[in-house]
């Protein structure tokens, strides 16, 4: 395996547009395939349906933690939020052939409010398990727009929608979408907007994000009932309840 790593270029430009694409193997050909196993049993496990289950899969299987605490998504992660990293969440989104619902316009951060006390260094890391392409509705985000703050959100049909809500006024003509092919990743700025199209192809489109924060935010206890979150790297720089620190 090749050193991980994002150029300068690369770096600077996840700074402006708020995105980075990394089209490189992230994880050897045998740790691919221990995650996608291990994806495969949470999928099972919960009627092989796109479900709330499937998030922070991490907190009940703990072999997952090989691959989010790895120094391959580290070294990825620690040029753009820093030195200091705590692990906040993961998630398995799986959305099956023809069925697969849209992800409304959103930016994460706005699902966070009150849960730490700033936003401005989260990263989430997307990493294809299945092929993501337009066909399958792939990740697309409106670049710049973490520089914006927070979008007003408006109420949508939940049966064509995995949210309930949505971001009222989105430039989609901006858009750039995130095509890749299994292994590779994507990583983005918690506060982008973004959101993907329904599947309406015969392919399942399934990834895991891996979302890391700069130990500088504060994760508040009383807002964060039963989540829990690691000292990945570095130091505890706010006094966040780390399980492991």
């Amino acid at each position: 395996m090749t050193a991980i790593s994002l150029s300068s270029a690369e770096i600077e430009h996840y700074g402006k547009n708020g995105y980075a694409l990394y089209r490189k193997q992230l994880f050897s050909p045998e740790k691919m395939a221990e995650l996608s196993g291990i994806f495969e049993e949470q999928w099972e496990l919960v009627g092989r349906k796109l479900n709330s289950e499937l998030d922070t899969p991490h907190f009940r299987d703990e072999r997952l933690l090989k691959f989010l605490l790895s120094d391959e998504v580290l070294d990825l992660v620690e040029p753009l939020i820093g030195p200091n990293i705590g692990l906040w969440s993961s998630h398995f989104i799986c959305k099956e052939p023809l069925v697969g619902k849209q992800t409304p316009w959103h930016e994460d951060s706005a699902y966070w409010k009150g849960r730490l006390d700033r936003f401005d260094n989260i990263v989430t890391v997307w990493l294809a398990i299945d092929r993501s392409t337009k066909e399958n509705g792939c990740m697309r985000v409106v670049p710049g727009t973490h520089h914006n703050g927070f979008s007003e959100y408006k109420e949508v049909d939940g049966s064509e929608n995995i949210f309930g809500t949505e971001i009222r006024k989105v430039d989609e003509s901006k858009a750039v979408y995130f095509e890749l092919e299994p292994g590779e990743c994507s990583l983005h700025d918690s506060r982008i907007v973004h959101g993907a199209a329904p599947n309406k192809s015969p392919y399942r489109r399934c990834g895991y994000t891996m979302r890391y924060f700069s130990t500088e935010a504060k994760v508040i206890p009383e807002k964060n009932a039963n989540h829990k979150v690691w000292l990945a790297r570095g130091k505890d720089l706010a006094g966040s309840p780390f399980v492991n620190a």
